[in-house]
């Protein structure tokens, strides 16, 4: 299989809550599942060339699920990046995360920093891990920016365009992805990466994320590189 691969790739991992359910587990042992899926992913990318993989980790929505889910999701990046940041170091993984971290609680935010900051020399694909993320809130921060430097006379009006205001972005120095997969059997975008997305390919797939696999991603790299093949 011939596989012509997307620079960037984005991931809405969506589906670990009923893949634990529907299995007699708890909803946060399925987010465990999915953990364990997303090491599985940024393995394949990596053996598929991708430079740049971004995994929807938590939404700006997700705060109004049940209070021990939450509590759970803050967690698990703090044994997630404990126990795998020197595989990541090993193999150069470049750690990037995207979203209002300012608001997540101290030793979330705390692992998610130094994890950027020990990672931020290594020269491989870039793992960015959108957590406490949302599309709207993304533009709208980077418009307040964009006022506050008119304002403040560091910006003329006249020069506010989609480049500049694309610098602001949570994803300043992301370029935009090519493919946006989405697991779970949902069709929506769920306000992910709105501003981003406005040429992505999108991709849904019924597979609960726990169970896509390297297998499965090269499939949907095919599918879609054929569908193009056959349109032209």
């Amino acid at each position: 299989m011939n596989l012509c691969v997307p620079n960037h790739m984005a991931i809405i991992m969506d589906g670990n809550g009923r893949w634990g359910k529907r299995r007699g587990l708890t909803r946060s042992q399925g987010h465990y599942a999915g953990a364990q899926a997303m090491e599985k992913i940024i393995d394949a990318s990596i053996e598929l060339g991708i430079k740049i993989l971004t995994l929807y980790a938590f939404s700006s929505e997700n705060w109004s699920r049940p209070k021990d889910e939450v509590n759970y999701l803050m967690d698990l990046p703090v044994k997630f990046f404990k126990k795998k940041l020197p595989g990541f170091m090993k193999r150069n993984i470049k750690i990037n995360i995207t979203g209002n971290i300012a608001e997540l609680p101290e030793h979330t935010k705390k692992v998610l920093i130094e994890s950027v900051d020990k990672t931020k020399n290594n020269r491989g694909i870039i793992v960015n891990f959108a957590f406490n993320y949302g599309g709207r809130d993304d533009i709208l921060q980077a418009v307040q920016k964009v006022i506050h430097e008119v304002q403040n006379k560091h910006i003329d009006l006249c020069n506010v365009d989609e480049q500049l205001l694309e610098h602001y972005l949570y994803t300043k120095q992301l370029p935009d992805p090519e493919l946006i997969i989405r697991t779970g059997g949902e069709k929506r975008i769920s306000n992910f990466l709105l501003w981003q997305c406005s040429n992505s390919e999108l991709y849904f797939s019924d597979i609960y994320f726990p169970d896509f696999n390297g297998e499965l991603l090269k499939q949907v790299i095919y599918d879609t590189q054929r569908k193009h093949s056959i349109a032209e």
